[in-house]
């Protein structure tokens, strides 16, 4: 059976930690907001990515923060597809209003309303999509990512380091991560492909931040899962492959603390939101 490739909402776990820092990572105790410092290194950033666990009101209420702090020309959504951005519609007050606009409910994504903060918060920005439609991801499971990603973006994906296979050691290193993310459930010849999917979806924010950069001037936020932030895998590794003069910031948001080299610029610890076992539907 092929694996579900939504992001979990379950934080990552197992993650292999690290990363020399170019901004002093700063950890705030659980339930303690955004802090000061890294909001003024947000702010002279050219592109700030923003990790959050899906369904944790707080770290959307910090992104808000955030983003109400930057006041970025653009912001990048990993839950929307581009198609999806192109439809926010230019008065954005009437939250239910825009999850009808954006078609939300159908994605699979938590409840707008835990989003709309955001939105208000950058009242002017540009909306721009990165979401990879699962169907498309699923390819990866039989051609190489980097073909995937040039039909869904019309452009070559050499520059960011898609077409480029990882050393066996990273490799063997993500697929464990892969596996412990899954509650080690999944077969072993799926593992290569859940890698390749996770690389897909990093490459296609990075694409996406890069071009509303290069469209809006930035500074540009992105909206993605706290995997998605690292920053020795995960967006920030192809943004240095692209464009390595651009200063960027992540913040990761978590719900467990993570080891001292937490690979991020910035990250929070906040207390986990009651969900069910997510190990439960491999069971």
């Amino acid at each position: 059976m092929m694996p579900e490739l939504h992001p979990p909402f379950a934080p990552l776990r197992g993650l292999a930690l690290a990363l020399s820092l170019s901004v002093a990572a700063i950890g705030a105790a659980k339930g303690d907001p955004i802090a000061t410092a890294a909001l003024a290194a947000m702010s002279e950033a050219d592109i700030v990515i923003l990790g959050e666990v899906h369904d944790n009101p707080e770290h959307h209420r910090n992104q808000a923060r955030a983003v109400a702090a930057i006041a970025p020309a653009a912001l990048v959504w990993e839950m929307l597809t581009p198609g999806q951005a192109a439809r926010m519609p230019d008065v954005r007050d009437d939250a239910q209003a825009v999850a009808e606009a954006l078609d939300w409910d159908a994605t699979g994504w938590p409840d707008f309303s835990l989003y709309h903060p955001i939105v208000l918060a950058a009242p002017g920005a540009q909306t721009y999509g990165a979401g990879v439609p699962r169907e498309r991801a699923r390819r990866v499971f039989e051609e190489p990512a980097s073909e995937v990603f040039a039909d869904l973006f019309g452009v070559d994906a050499g520059p960011l380091g898609l077409d480029t296979p990882l050393a066996p050691a990273d490799q063997a290193a993500r697929e464990a991560e892969q596996a412990t993310a899954h509650c080690d459930a999944l077969p072993g010849h799926l593992l290569p492909g859940m890698v390749a999917a996770q690389r897909l979806r990093d490459a296609a924010l990075a694409h996406v931040a890069l071009t509303a950069f290069a469209e809006t001037g930035g500074p540009v936020v992105v909206i993605a899962g706290t995997g998605h932030a690292r920053n020795d895998i995960g967006i920030p590794a192809f943004l240095r492959q692209a464009e390595g003069d651009l200063r960027v910031v992540t913040l990761g948001q978590m719900e467990a603390e993570p080891d001292a080299d937490a690979p991020f610029d910035f990250w929070i610890v906040t207390e986990p939101v009651s969900r069910p076992d997510p190990c439960a539907a491999f069971r």
